[in-house]
């Protein structure tokens, strides 16, 4: 088992603490969620620390701080070498972190999701997989990816899920306006689209062999595709992706 700690305590780190604890790992979190942390501590006997302490005693560090403070937060602390860094902060470059975290050197960036904690999340994994294959699998998947670039297109997909959510929360209150009962819809539509997504195939082509299984000529779910192909909800996804994708490419 690992001494493995984290910096930042969130909504992200949360699942995977609980995940790793409930392995056998010796997990230490930091401060900067109290909350957080003592929900941590109190469910699964972490230990709780300052950065520098969760540091000193880590192997392995989880590096889960909001992109727009790393800087600031890691600038001060100091890495061991040897230290294997792990981030999910969407936008900081592997540059940046190898700069941040020296003399540490064995770093890897990953995208994971709360059900990670439940099994089932892939995770991509840039520039190498071993240490996620030895934490995370083969509970979760772990998705090697070809380089940086290749990591942050997969960061914009992971944001398509709210944006799908959305879409099933559209469609849930309308259901809830047709029956008068709010509640039922949304257990409806949340059952039907988790239910059809757990029982489909995966592999090459199956998300379009699904579609046209249910998309067949003069049904219902021909139409919905369609209208929502020409009502541009497709054209609008691919260019909130290239937006995302543009947004986590480094500037020069």
């Amino acid at each position: 088992m690992s001494r493995i700690g984290f910096i930042g305590t969130g909504h992200i780190a949360a699942p995977m603490v609980r995940f790793l604890a409930a392995r056998g790992h010796e997990v230490t979190v930091s401060e900067r969620n109290a909350a957080v942390a003592a929900e941590l501590a109190a469910s699964h006997g972490v230990g709780i620390a300052g950065n520098q302490a969760v540091l000193d005693g880590a192997e392995i560090v989880f590096l889960c701080l909001r992109p727009q403070v790393a800087a600031e937060a890691l600038a001060p602390l100091r890495f061991a070498a040897g230290q294997r860094i792990v981030s999910v902060m969407a936008g900081v470059p592997l540059a940046t972190l190898a700069r941040l975290c020296a003399p540490a050197s064995e770093i890897v960036a990953t995208i994971p999701l709360g059900f990670l904690e439940k099994g089932g999340c892939p995770l991509a994994a840039c520039p190498e997989a071993g240490i996620l294959e030895t934490l995370f699998a083969p509970e979760n998947p772990i998705v090697p990816v070809a380089d940086e670039a290749a990591l942050n297109a997969h960061f914009a997909i992971c944001a398509m899920v709210p944006g799908l959510l959305d879409l099933m929360n559209t469609g849930a209150a309308w259901l809830g306006r047709q029956t008068g009962d709010a509640a039922r819809a949304e257990f409806y539509t949340t059952g039907l689209v988790s239910g059809f997504l757990a029982a489909m195939e995966t592999g090459p082509g199956s998300l379009a062999r699904a579609r046209d299984a249910l998309a067949t000529n003069g049904t219902l779910s021909l139409q919905m595709t369609e209208g929502l192909h020409d009502g541009g909800a497709h054209d609008a996804l691919r260019a909130t992706l290239e937006a995302i994708g543009a947004r986590l490419t480094p500037q020069d």
